[in-house]
């Protein structure tokens, strides 16, 4: 199933599959997110999932299932 990923506050707005990698489908389109421990244990590439008002490590998730979009807020941390 295909769902509409957009990454903010860029507005860049992608084609992805249902469990695709966050981090694949970000570097798709262009966007670059920071990691560090590629584990999910540093969230130094944590977004905010708007339409489900959490944060997320994209190291770690895939595109979310029943949702037809998903729009990831991305802010970066000045520490790293």
């Amino acid at each position: 199933m295909s769902v509409e990923v957009c990454f903010l506050p860029d507005n860049v707005t992608v084609q992805a599959e249902v469990g695709e990698p966050l981090l694949t489908v970000a570097e798709r389109a262009g966007v670059t997110i920071p990691t560090g421990c590629l584990m999910g244990s540093c969230h130094a590439c944590e977004v905010d999932v708007v339409e489900t008002d959490q944060s997320i490590c994209t190291c770690i998730s895939g595109v979310p299932p029943n949702l037809p979009r998903v729009t990831l807020n991305l802010y970066s941390d000045p520490t790293w």
